[in-house]
């Protein structure tokens, strides 16, 4: 693996630092603002940037973007990509329009995923942590009822509400894979800048994103979400996408686009050669996936959790990782299973299926290392035996920090160009 030579992941702290330094230094553009804060009382900072920024936001009729960074906890490259997108807007200001930056979106699950440094895809891992699904901001109305949602998810439909923005961006990653755009609704011509961008910094295209399975692409890498009041969402989602914050912004004839880059980049997942047996090849997929999940199920119920949040925060990730699975092997050796796929859909589906057991196995390992439990080794090997074979299956190569960054930010600004031209 190459170690990261440029820069490293900021912390939700370092973020509001160094936003709160931007604000300072350019007070007629910019300003920092609390929206609210996390379920540990953690804040939640809004940096907006642009010609009336810093007025009151009754009255003002500047069109808005919205930029949300840190959802998933787990993938930590939108705070940088915010900060360097806040410095560029200063610098070349968007004529007429006001950006704003949610810093991180999900402050307490930043906290117990901590990767500043990664320098494989083992050391990403020991001390992985994503929250599940009814604890993300963006997916819990999803799944839960309007009285039961997190004070994260609150206070970003509020700001949702309050801005209108005609685009709202969700800044997103991935451990092990390609990049791809998901949009709510299609914004003609993003695929060229978009594809564009991939080639130049050599960071792959999903062409067929496990994400976004049987969602209609006008472009390599870009995918259109299910419409409301359409048909049920995609196979691999136990929430309806419909329902997430990203189609909030739909209330103010807004626009969401979801920007995925990979800290590791494989070519297996753009590779348009048609797979010979995707069938077999998926049933394959799914024997593994399910007998690696009976192993950490075996291991989870030794793990007690005791009353320590952080543990038991863990423990709520790792079982709703395991119950998602049994779901996603019967779509895959179903009757719905494709029978004619590229191989980069079935590299797809590969990684997607390494990624759940690895993270469930990774999450239970912090469980059982910090109680002392005697089967913490067994897993610890389990975990690096299961990165390695991840990483040599995909010849992963390291995506520095900064070429993440720079081909986020192009895609973000790319979407807001296209959505102007087309008048929207």
């Amino acid at each position: 693996m190459t170690l990261i030579r440029d820069m490293c992941y900021p912390t939700p702290h370092e973020l509001a630092l160094a936003a709160r330094a931007l604000a300072d230094e350019h007070p007629a553009l910019a300003r920092l603002r609390r929206i609210g804060a996390s379920r540990a009382g953690e804040p939640l900072w809004l940096l907006s940037v642009g010609s009336t920024a810093t007025a009151t936001t009754g009255g003002s009729t500047a069109p808005n973007v919205l930029v949300v960074a840190g959802a998933h906890a787990n993938e930590p490259v939108g705070g940088a990509t915010a900060l360097a997108l806040a410095r560029h807007l200063i610098r070349v200001p968007a004529a007429g329009t006001t950006w704003h930056f949610l810093l991180c979106a999900d402050p307490d699950g930043a906290a117990l995923h901590r990767t500043p440094r990664p320098y494989s895809l083992l050391d990403y891992h020991r001390n992985f942590f994503r929250p599940p699904g009814p604890e993300q901001p963006e997916w819990a109305p999803s799944l839960l009822p309007p009285d039961r949602l997190p004070p994260e998810t609150l206070a970003l439909t509020r700001l949702i509400d309050e801005l209108r923005p005609a685009l709202q961006v969700s800044l997103h990653g991935t451990d092990l894979g390609g990049s791809w755009v998901q949009l709510t609704r299609d914004i003609p011509g993003l695929a060229e800048p978009f594809g564009k961008s991939a080639a130049e910094l050599r960071i792959p295209v999903e062409t067929s994103a496990s994400d976004a399975s049987g969602w209609p692409s006008p472009g390599a890498g870009i995918f259109v979400m299910p419409q409301p009041g359409t048909t049920a969402d995609g196979p691999f989602h136990p929430e309806d996408t419909r329902l997430s914050t990203w189609y909030h912004a739909h209330r103010h004839a807004g626009t969401t686009a979801i920007v995925e880059v990979p800290m590791w980049a494989s070519d297996l997942v753009d590779d348009p050669a048609p797979h010979p047996d995707p069938r077999a090849a998926l049933r394959v997929l799914a024997g593994r996936l399910t007998a690696d999940a009976a192993r950490v199920a075996a291991l989870r119920e030794g793990a007690a959790g005791g009353t320590d949040p952080a543990a038991a925060a863990l423990l709520r990730a790792v079982d709703w990782t395991l119950a998602l699975i049994p779901r996603i092997t019967a779509e895959w050796t179903g009757p719905g299973a494709p029978a004619e796929a590229t191989a980069a859909y079935i590299g797809s589906i590969d990684a997607f299926g390494r990624r759940l057991s690895l993270r469930a196995a990774a999450m239970l390992l912090r469980v059982l290392r910090a109680e002392g439990h005697p089967t913490a080794p067994a897993v610890d090997r389990l975990v690096t035996g299961w990165c390695e074979e991840f990483a040599d299956r995909f010849q992963a190569r390291w995506v520095p920090v900064a070429t993440q960054v720079e081909h986020q930010s192009r895609v973000v600004l790319a979407a807001y160009d296209r959505l102007v031209a087309a008048g929207r």
